[in-house]
């Protein structure tokens, strides 16, 4: 179901998971997008940081922003890898992405989580798009 920027937006503001781990949407525009996600209780894990879990979604779900902004198509994700660089206890995660190469069908993106102007985790990505043609 693609759509404009504004329904991919709302697709992403109304997803019950998207909503219950806490993300907002800092920046939505053609060439940017930085999402935010204020550390809470529910986040962390039994070392008293945030899950490495909700750095791979929080990854997953910025680079899949970017690329559905970009194309104004449904995409799927169908390979990433994550480098955990540092730990975060409190405070706020903020993360942006860049795509590296897209093609009709196959999108490539590098997303960064970052937290007090340090970078705390990067990925890579690839996103089959889902052509409604």
């Amino acid at each position: 179901m693609p759509g404009t920027s504004e329904s991919l937006k709302g697709r992403f503001e109304t997803s019950p998971f998207f909503a219950h781990l806490g993300f907002k949407i800092e920046t939505y525009e053609k060439d940017k997008v930085v999402l935010k996600l204020p550390v809470q209780q529910h986040l962390i894990n039994t070392n008293g940081t945030v899950h490495g879990g909700v750095y791979a979604t929080m990854l997953d779900n910025i680079m899949s922003m970017v690329v559905r902004n970009a194309i104004q198509e449904d995409i799927v994700t169908v390979n990433m890898n994550i480098h955990f660089l540092a730990p975060v206890e409190a405070g706020e995660l903020f993360a942006e992405a860049t795509i590296l190469q897209q093609g009709y069908r196959i999108v490539t993106c590098e997303g960064e989580i970052y937290s007090n102007n340090q970078v705390v985790a990067k990925s890579s990505g690839t996103f089959k798009v889902k052509r409604s043609t």
